[in-house]
């Protein structure tokens, strides 16, 4: 079964304009860098339609689509988080937004009907979005709703991993109290950045205590340390949970050059985290994998490269690091960008291995892995100060 692509241009419709970070270029640079690679030779790639309202209201309010409906007409007092400079009202945008979600509904229909066992949409993501209001550049959360969906078409354990330097505060909203989905967030440390929670002690409620996980890393946090907390922590809650299906949130702005945060991963560090993901999907979850973008604002050395990783690894094409970036995209960046810094090859020749935590160091993640296991691990049956669970 050969993984699903899912893309359309008309995806670029969400667009919050100007010199707005969230620009969709990244979006296109990615798609012709794949394309130029020959990563998408022979991937038919599937055009969704927008997600209806009775999809949107699995998780967010009906007063709020109809403000998200009405905001472009309706003037500046919107409310809802919509019209601020993070989540500005732009032309068509429930469209667009309700497009966003169906694409990232139509990758969740081709696993759950079998068809498919893994499916990538770059232009999904967008976490930050609640219930009744928009966030961090976010109208509705694609993630939210297709998990939902899945909960009542086959799946009743789901496991997201969030690599995105901010915190996947909506979905964990969303899902806070259900102990059918795992939620996993990996992110700057919430007293340096937006949106200012995902702390360790964060761990869900009620029936879902313990299915909320944050590991909140600090500032300048590179490769190797990252990897450490990653391995000290998600394999063992994967393997306790034993998820049905893995979505992950595939943000890149954790990257050093990226301009809205200030971890230091690189291409080379993005490129290890999808090759661990589609092994564990493979480990724990069946094979069935659902990744989606994110955030990512080095919109032409970054953000082209790392997508165009993550979905070489779904379609198990990887790109070696070494290659060198192909003539045909330099050339479609220098006639929109001619004075862009170009990169010249598919890595930034970064150092991406780690020592497994349990060492006897104390590597500066260390406060984050011990904070987060003792919040986490007991709820589930582990020792969080055992290695070697």
């Amino acid at each position: 079964m050969q993984p699903a692509v899912v893309w359309d241009p008309a995806l670029l419709g969400y667009d919050l304009g100007g010199d707005h970070p969230f620009n969709p270029v990244r979006l296109q640079l990615t798609i012709s860098l794949a394309t130029e690679l020959g990563i998408l030779d022979g991937v038919p790639l599937l055009v969704p339609a927008p997600a209806g309202d009775d999809e949107l209201l699995r998780i967010h309010a009906p007063d709020y689509l109809e403000a998200v409906r009405q905001a472009p007409m309706a003037g500046w007092d919107v409310g809802h988080g919509l019209g601020t400079a993070d989540n500005p009202v732009f032309s068509d945008m429930h469209d667009s937004s309700a497009l966003v979600v169906g694409s990232t509904l139509l990758a969740a229909r081709k696993i759950a009907e079998g068809q498919v066992r893994r499916a990538v949409n770059i232009a999904g993501g967008l976490h930050h979005a609640m219930r009744d209001h928009a966030a961090g550049f976010c109208v509705y959360n694609d993630c939210a709703v297709a998990i939902s969906w899945l909960l009542d078409h086959g799946f009743d354990r789901i496991a997201y991993v969030d690599t995105d330097v901010h915190h996947g505060d909506g979905v964990q909203a969303a899902f806070y109290d259900d102990p059918r989905v795992l939620t996993v967030s990996l992110h700057q440390h919430p007293f340096t950045l937006w949106p200012g929670t995902g702390y360790s002690g964060e761990a869900g409620a009620g029936a879902g205590e313990g299915t909320a996980v944050n590991i909140p890393l600090p500032p300048h946090t590179r490769d190797p340390g990252w990897l450490r907390a990653f391995h000290a922590i998600v394999p063992s809650l994967l393997a306790e949970f034993r998820p049905q299906l893995l979505v992950t949130q595939c943000g890149v702005d954790s990257h050093e050059e990226d301009p809205l945060a200030d971890l230091s991963l690189s291409v080379d560090g993005h490129r290890t985290i999808y090759s661990t993901l589609r092994e564990l999907a493979d480990r724990y979850a069946d094979g069935k994998w659902l990744a989606v973008g994110g955030g990512g604002y080095q919109l032409i050395r970054v953000v082209p490269r790392s997508w165009t990783h993550l979905l070489a690894m779904a379609l198990d094409r990887d790109v070696k690091p070494e290659t060198p970036i192909p003539p045909g995209w330099t050339d479609l960046v220098r006639k929109a960008a001619p004075n862009a810094e170009l990169p010249t090859k598919m890595t930034d020749g970064a150092e991406t291995a780690y020592r497994p935590w349990g060492d006897g160091e104390d590597d500066p993640v260390d406060i984050a892995i011990r904070d987060t296991r003792r919040a986490v691990f007991p709820l589930h049956g582990l020792d969080p100060d055992d290695p070697r669970d």
